[in-house]
């Protein structure tokens, strides 16, 4: 059996329509998962019986983060938040956490897990964080721009190893004060947080980069996905 892994949807404002990456879907075919993208929805109900198909959980990328999560009001420079999309992946975390079922989150993905669970996170980094490094890249997207360095101990460097590794990067938030709940297990050039994860889990891990774009000629993406894939079989 594969492993049924469920997606949470991409939401198009404009078209007021559901979409999902193709790439997300594929690395984890690859990876010999079966995605599923689940309804974008806040009824808690729905979401449980959805969860109960899931042998895992794909926190995706997409709208910026509701500052209301981390207790902060909206600075003019924050991007566009879908409140529904929050709450949803407030209600599924949660089960995630209380079940121990595996997640990983990517870009927003991260972002969420750690606002969520008490961190918080600066808005807009051009606003808020002097860096050089290059964070919202142009296409294409599937190279290199910048370095991470995975600490030592962490399970991210038990996976794709720990010291520097080369990722792609298009986020314009990122996190700022880390959750207690979390641990940081990978850092930027720059010094930011750019993976996390909750130790005492079978697999609770968040990165900011984007192995749905890179995993065609990067093998860490392989190497995380199919470990999260592994997990949840």
């Amino acid at each position: 059996m594969k492993a049924v892994t469920g997606l949470i949807p991409l939401y198009d404002d404009e078209k007021d329509s559901f979409w999902m990456l193709p790439g997300y879907m594929k690395v984890l075919e690859k990876c010999g998962g079966l995605p599923v993208m689940l309804p974008l929805t806040g009824n808690e109900e729905e979401l449980k019986d959805a969860f109960s198909l899931c042998d895992g959980i794909l926190f995706t990328g997409g709208h910026d983060v509701s500052p209301a999560v981390y207790g902060e009001s909206i600075k003019e420079y924050c991007g566009t938040i879908c409140d529904t999309r929050d709450k949803m992946e407030g209600i599924l975390l949660n089960l995630c956490l209380k079940e121990d079922k595996p997640f990983l989150g990517i870009c927003r993905g991260i972002q969420f897990i750690n606002a969520y669970l008490g961190g918080s996170l600066y808005q807009d980094l051009p606003a808020e964080y002097d860096t050089k490094t290059e964070h919202h890249m142009t296409p294409p997207y599937d190279r290199a721009v910048h370095k991470v360095e995975v600490l030592t101990g962490s399970r991210l460097a038990d996976i794709i190893g720990e010291g520097v590794h080369e990722v792609n990067s298009y986020h314009h938030q990122a996190i700022k004060k880390l959750s207690p709940m979390v641990r940081k297990a990978a850092v930027s050039e720059d010094g930011l947080t750019e993976a996390i994860e909750i130790p005492d889990k079978k697999f609770a891990l968040a990165i900011q980069w984007h192995p749905e774009f890179f995993y065609e000629n990067n093998p860490d993406s392989i190497k995380l996905i199919q470990a999260f894939i592994d997990a949840c079989i």
